[in-house]
C-alpha cells in the first residue's frame, strides 16, 4: 500500500517503512505525527485520488531526528566588472519514518 501525501508545500509518495526528509515540522524527536493532507492512495490496481484530498485518510509516522542539509553555495561573478558576491544557505528538515497507512 503507497499514498501520495502534501506536506511543507511539496508532495511524497510514501509506503509503511519509508524514511524520509520534509520540511521542519514543530513536533519533538521521538514523537508521532498525524499527516492529513492525503492525496492519493493506492494498493495493487486500486487506485483512490482525491478531489483535491481523500477524505478520511492519514498518514503516521514517527520523527526521528531534527537536522540542517548540506551547504548550497550561491555565487555571482562578472568577469572584468570588480563585482562578485558569494552567499550559502543550509535548509532545516525533520527526518521521518512512517509507520502506518489508515483509509
Amino acid at each position: 500500500m503507497f499514498a501520495v501525501i502534501k506536506t511543507g508545500g511539496k508532495q511524497y509518495r510514501v509506503s509503511q517503512g519509508d524514511k524520509l526528509r520534509v520540511e521542519t515540522i514543530d513536533t519533538d524527536e521521538g514523537e508521532s505525527v498525524n499527516l492529513d493532507d492525503v492525496l492519493m492512495i493506492g494498493e495493487g490496481d486500486k487506485v483512490t485520488i482525491g478531489t483535491p484530498l481523500v477524505s478520511s485518510a492519514s498518514v503516521t509516522a514517527k520523527v526521528l531526528s531534527h537536522g540542517r542539509g548540506k551547504k548550497i553555495e550561491i555565487v555571482k561573478f562578472r568577469r572584468r566588472k570588480h563585482y562578485r558576491r558569494q552567499m550559502g544557505h543550509r535548509q532545516n528538515y525533520t527526518e521521518l519514518e512512517i509507520t502506518g497507512i489508515q483509509a
